[in-house]
């Protein structure tokens, strides 16, 4: 590796090859592991003579060995350095946490440097440093601190199972203020959301101005970047969130590991569709003609049509104010109507004679005037004549029975 520092991001996925070189030089068998759960075959292996369901599985609890120096004993013929640079209000943080930093590096034989005065941050190898891709790690550690990450969380990147992604979120959306309101969402109230997703991808996220950071396995950071920019698309991360705790529980079975998650997984359609709105005024396109329209006619053209032209000069004088008396008579005679409409008389309604009562719907007052007596002779919570006969007959019955 060269010593000139180089801006390019090297893919996760062949560094892996790369740094765990010399092991598969070696000649030895390897699996290539599925990231969704399964595991591929081993290609030193012959399929006749294993158990089908041996080569689909890869044993609980197997980890790839660690990098040791056995691997490397020669170490790196050249040295490689990164450099980052860092905002103003990160400078006190990085200054409390430096010794930290270099102490962390310095077990895999790699010098780190602050500099305050050009606000950047550097990392390069070293004659013992052994493992030749502990500086792609230690360039993503100084990545992260520059975005705000604490130390204690960027510092797990130098773990073997341990990655990082850096999202840009800044250019995806135009307005500013539509972009901080998706920002926003996809933190949650008070980072609830972002919390979920933390959960279920078993990753660290940090939403720090344009980027966000994140920093777990490669499983969880490939759902983690689809979420996030599904977010800034103006897709809410909650459908997201729903379908990754739908797949972690159908993880759990073992059959359904080889089948198709898709008739499980909801299928979230937009309710709000966006309707052209149709113009008021539709301009209806002429049929094509290959000719030219005809020329419009001059003044002269339709004096000579109408004769006009060969007229003199008092007589052109005359027709004009015998044109312009006509408007005139016009115009006076419309008024003259208008200020007649006010004299005109409306038309009077028909007299309509009354109809005579019919003699259902005669009152009678004799009924009415024999009523009213009846109420003046009762008085008021007193009971009749009937009522008070009926009253002493219930009292003697009574009587009788005690007796």
């Amino acid at each position: 590796m060269g010593s000139r520092r180089s801006k390019d991001k090297l893919n996760e996925g062949e560094t892996g090859a790369f740094r765990h070189g010399a092991k598969y030089a070696s000649g030895r068998g390897f699996r290539e592991v599925d990231p969704a759960g399964g595991s591929g075959r081993s290609p030193a292996a012959a399929p006749h003579q294993q158990d089908e369901s041996e080569l689909l599985t890869v044993p609980d609890g197997w980890k790839e060995p660690a990098f040791s120096k056995e691997d490397n004993p020669r170490g790196l013929l050249e040295e490689s350095s990164f450099s980052t640079l860092f905002p103003k209000y990160r400078e006190a943080y990085l200054k409390e946490c430096w010794p930290l930093v270099q102490k962390a590096l310095n077990e895999h034989h790699v010098n780190a440097t602050l500099d305050l005065i050009e606000g950047n941050m550097t990392v390069c190898t070293t004659k013992k440093t052994f493992d030749p891709y502990i500086i792609i790690r230690a360039r993503d550690l100084i990545k992260l601190l520059a975005r705000s990450v604490s130390f204690e969380q960027a510092v797990r990147i130098l773990q073997d199972d341990v990655a990082c992604d850096i999202i840009k979120i800044g250019s995806l959306v135009r307005n500013k203020e539509r972009f901080v309101k998706r920002r926003q969402r996809l933190i949650g109230p008070k980072g609830s959301t972002l919390k979920a997703l933390e959960l279920l991808t078993n990753c660290y996220i940090m939403v720090q101005g344009n980027t966000v950071s994140a920093i777990g396995p490669f499983s969880g950071l490939k759902e983690v970047r689809k979420v996030v920019l599904d977010t800034m698309k103006n897709i809410h991360p909650i459908y997201n969130i729903k379908s990754l705790m739908i797949k972690r529980e159908l993880a759990k079975d073992s059959e359904l590991r080889s089948q198709s998650w898709e008739r499980f997984l909801p299928q979230f359609k937009h309710k709000n569709v966006n309707k052209r709105k149709e113009p008021k005024k539709k301009t209806v396109k002429k049929e094509y003609t290959p000719f030219p329209p005809p020329q419009p006619e001059s003044q002269i053209d339709k004096e000579l049509a109408s004769g006009e032209y060969f007229l003199k000069a008092n007589q052109k004088k005359r027709q004009k104010m015998e044109a312009i008396k006509a408007k005139q008579a016009e115009a006076i005679s419309k008024k003259q109507e208008e200020r007649n409409k006010a004299f005109i008389p409306p038309k009077e309604k028909p007299i309509v004679k009354p109809k005579e009562a019919s003699t259902e719907t005669k009152i009678d007052v004799a009924s009415i005037k024999e009523k009213v007596k009846k109420a003046k002779n009762k008085k008021l919570g007193a009971l009749t004549a009937e009522e008070i006969a009926l009253k002493m007959e219930a009292d003697e019955k009574k009587k009788k029975k005690k007796k």
